[in-house]
């Protein structure tokens, strides 16, 4: 098993930054295959940023340039910097991780996802 805990949500105006934190624990030695996703009121969820076990990032069209996500190995962290946020980027934003070591950047489909986190509100204000 696997426990993922999302921090940093907020509310912010169009165009700010937050840091989004994901704290990872229990069996994550085959678990570090990872991704963050988002989901909005009426709509699916996501797939936005995934990481391999070797940090090799994948950022869907829609944020790149602006989302970047890595992490901290050592800290059992992983991370989603989002900067430029636009008031569609509002959502439940959620850490997910594969039951399985990956060479490639895993990926932004949610089924593929074993473990989830509980997830951390992001509302942006025009």
């Amino acid at each position: 098993q696997v426990q993922l805990v999302e921090s940093g949500g907020g509310s912010v105006q169009a165009g700010g930054s937050l840091r989004l934190s994901c704290a990872y624990s229990g069996d994550t030695y085959f678990s570090t295959c990872m991704g963050w996703f988002r989901q909005a009121p009426d709509n699916e969820r996501e797939g936005v940023a995934t990481i391999s076990s070797g940090g090799s990032p994948l950022v869907a069209d829609s944020v790149k340039g602006r989302f970047t996500i890595s992490k901290d190995i050592a800290k059992n962290t992983l991370y989603l910097q989002v900067n430029s946020l636009k008031p569609e980027d509002t959502a439940v934003y959620y850490c997910a991780a594969r039951r399985t070591f990956c060479y490639a950047a895993p990926p932004l489909s949610p089924q593929r996802y074993d473990y989830w986190g509980q997830g951390t509100q992001v509302t942006v204000s025009s």
